[in-house]
């Protein structure tokens, strides 16, 4: 548990996290779940070649049974660059009259291309084809006196709306991640500093501040505890893992210490604790000192402590016992105010029906 607080306790790792999570909101919950991206109004340039060739052989039915000369203009416009080839896609397509592919052509003002495959014109039709582009230019004379020019394509927001979703994606991600990042700066540096707060796991254990002269130090050798704690532990509290920040007197952050169960014995609930685990968190130093506080059971057996003695150093807990734990710059007394041991088909003093702790935390004189 404490190498998880470590870690979070580095800026760079908290300013990660929020980015993942605040991208895993934006982009799965809010870009594809709240507000996912809608196509509409698309072009005809931005369709399939297939289904540019169905719109423009519509358009071309569309003017032969209502010539409009503008709404076929507008039409023409929206294949952009990509017009000509389908004009000649449907040259070859037998589903369509040739003469009305003929005549939208001069309406739109495609003109006569070499590569249209187009028969020269007799004098008739020559004459046939000057009235129909002397109709087309009183039509584009029209169209210019319109203010919603027939040469403008369909959409007029064409292009725009992507960009403005995805400025409003990049501003919630941002958002987001802001809001992480400080819920997780809060619960993190704030709140352990808040009065009142003690971060323990179970509601049901006070924390308090025990006045001075309680430890057994010398106040003269030592000076001023920074920092005291008193934790305590009563049987059924399975949940039991006291942890506390460490500050300066000018509210600099020092670093951690705590108290939780490190071994149990038997089966069955309550958990019978059989030790606890006391340890102190350093900043300035690479690891965590911690000493396992066993049961007079558990610490006169061999097999027992062996076991434990890989996560600490054992220590027999008895009443008014004090335990010393140092790191690079700081020193904590653990001293045992209450104990007493349970009852029942195990051992007598194989679990403890409770123990009271005192903490004391001086900084190491360095000189």
């Amino acid at each position: 548990m404490e190498k998880i607080r470590e870690l979070l306790r580095k800026p760079s790792v908290c300013l990660a996290l929020g980015a993942f999570v605040g991208l895993i909101i934006g982009w799965f919950g809010i870009g594809w779940g709240v507000w996912p991206v809608q196509w509409k109004d698309a072009s005809a340039r931005e369709l399939r070649a297939d289904l540019q060739a169905d719109y423009l052989r519509l358009a071309v039915e569309s003017y032969s049974q209502t010539p409009d000369d503008s709404l076929a203009k507008k039409r023409w416009a929206e294949f952009g660059e990509t017009g000509l080839d389908t004009f000649k896609t449907l040259q070859s397509d037998a589903k369509i009259d040739q003469a009305k592919l003929d005549v939208f052509r001069q309406v739109v003002g495609i003109g006569r291309l070499e590569n249209l495959n187009q028969p020269a014109k007799t004098g008739q039709e020559t004459q046939t084809t000057d009235k129909v582009q002397d109709k087309t230019a009183v039509s584009t004379e029209s169209a210019l006196n319109n203010p919603l020019s027939a040469t403008q394509p369909a959409n007029t927001d064409e292009g725009s709306g992507p960009g403005i979703n995805l400025v409003y994606l990049l501003i919630i991600l941002v958002v987001l991640t802001i809001v992480i990042g400080g819920m997780l700066f809060f619960f993190i540096f704030i709140r352990p500093r808040l009065p009142g707060d003690n971060n323990s796991q179970s509601a049901e254990k006070d924390v308090m501040m025990p006045p001075d002269g309680d430890y057994s130090y010398d106040s003269d050798e030592q000076g001023e505890a920074i920092a005291q704690f008193m934790t305590a532990y009563t049987l059924g509290d399975d949940l039991y893992d006291d942890s506390f920040s460490i500050d300066s007197p000018s509210g600099e952050f020092l670093g951690e210490c705590g108290v939780g169960v490190s071994d149990t014995i038997g089966v069955g609930d309550p958990k019978k604790v059989s030790a606890f685990e006391v340890w102190l968190f350093d900043k300035n130093d690479i690891q965590t000192v911690t000493k396992v506080l066993m049961s007079d059971h558990a610490y006169n057996d061999p097999d027992t402590c062996q076991k434990l003695a890989a996560k600490g150093e054992p220590v027999l807990v008895t009443p008014g016992k004090s335990i010393i734990l140092e790191t690079a710059t700081l020193q904590m007394e653990a001293r045992v105010v209450d104990i007493s041991y349970g009852q029942g088909a195990l051992p007598y003093g194989s679990f403890f029906d409770r123990l009271t702790l005192e903490l004391a935390i001086w900084p190491k004189n360095l000189g």
